[in-house]
């Protein structure tokens, strides 16, 4: 069953932001990597997988295939799978945690939140995107059977603390997301194409606080700095975040956004400590002639899934 509701000027966004709060109940078996109780160790803190499980994670690469993208989420310009933000949330929370998202896009990290039993709360400032987001959300919590509650709010997550604030909301035990690989995406070249050809949304529109549209590299960068610190107020202690993010080719050079992210976010204050990385390769991509016969210009199979956690430093 979902309720809605209007809660005005949350957050001090001079406007009515919208709430939608989904309980549901989970299957179960929810995933292949969640087994029996008791496989699992009494001494395990993070996670309700065995220590087998807890070990294969671990790899610094993988490989993701999923499958194809349903018609409401491909309307998104660079959603990422839900099948992909599970596998970090069985590894970085318990059943019954809550995790945030605050560029929710069409909501696969919460859809992944119903099917693993965890609590999730997404922001998207497109109010499209958020629309999409409660309607695929509406689907899964009518199909799924054991109890789980996820929040979709229409905001800016730049407010994140005053909206965390508002309803009423314990602190966060983790945080996946994926957020806009700078403006990459108002570029018209040939991975666009497609989308063009089929009327699917090729950038992130025009709204002023879309962070997908601010065209200095450095303004970028404290924005996103801006946002990972409303994160860290509103996480637990030892809280982990994950980013899935990429480095950028633009203007005949590559711009290292993967690498300034960790940079940017372990500065003070609200530093998050960079603990490792996960690359996800794509080898079922396919390849572009981009620049042939004139310059070298790489077709990029392969994303960053950045961690980091909070911790107290000495």
């Amino acid at each position: 069953m979902a309720r809605s509701s209007i809660s005005p000027d949350i957050g001090g966004l001079g406007g009515e932001a919208v709430v939608y709060t989904f309980t549901v109940w989970e299957t179960e078996s929810c995933s292949k990597m969640q087994k029996t109780e008791a496989k699992l160790s009494p001494h395990n803190k993070l996670n309700d997988l065995t220590g087998r499980e807890w070990i294969k994670f671990t790899k610094s690469w993988f490989i993701h295939r999923p499958e194809r993208r349903a018609d409401a989420k491909i309307l998104h310009p660079a959603s990422f799978p839900e099948s992909l933000a599970k596998e970090f949330i069985l590894f970085f929370t318990k059943r019954g945690d809550t995790v945030v998202d605050p560029f929710l896009g069409t909501g696969s990290s919460l859809v992944a939140c119903l099917e693993t039993g965890r609590n999730g709360f997404g922001i998207e400032v497109m109010e499209k995107y958020s629309s999409i987001a409660e309607s695929r959300l509406r689907i899964v919590a009518g199909e799924a059977d054991s109890p789980s509650t996820v929040k979709v709010l229409h905001g800016d997550s730049k407010h994140l603390g005053g909206l965390w604030a508002r309803e009423k909301m314990g602190l966060a035990d983790y945080c996946i997301t994926s957020p806009p690989y700078w403006n990459q995406l108002k570029r018209s070249d040939l991975r666009q194409k497609k989308r063009v050809e089929l009327g699917y949304d090729t950038n992130y529109g025009d709204n002023p606080e879309e962070v997908g549209l601010i065209e200095d590299y450095q303004e970028f960068l404290a924005v996103l700095k801006q946002v990972f610190n409303e994160v860290y107020r509103i996480m637990k202690p030892k809280g982990y975040l994950t980013i899935v993010t990429n480095n950028v080719f633009q203007n005949g050079r590559l711009y290292p956004l993967a690498f300034d992210t960790v940079r940017t976010l372990a500065i003070e204050p609200c530093a998050w400590v960079p603990k490792d990385e996960k690359i996800w390769c794509q080898d079922d991509k396919a390849l572009l002639p981009l620049g042939v016969n004139s310059a070298w210009v790489g077709n990029r199979h392969h994303q960053y899934c950045l961690i980091f956690r909070k911790e107290t430093r000495p």
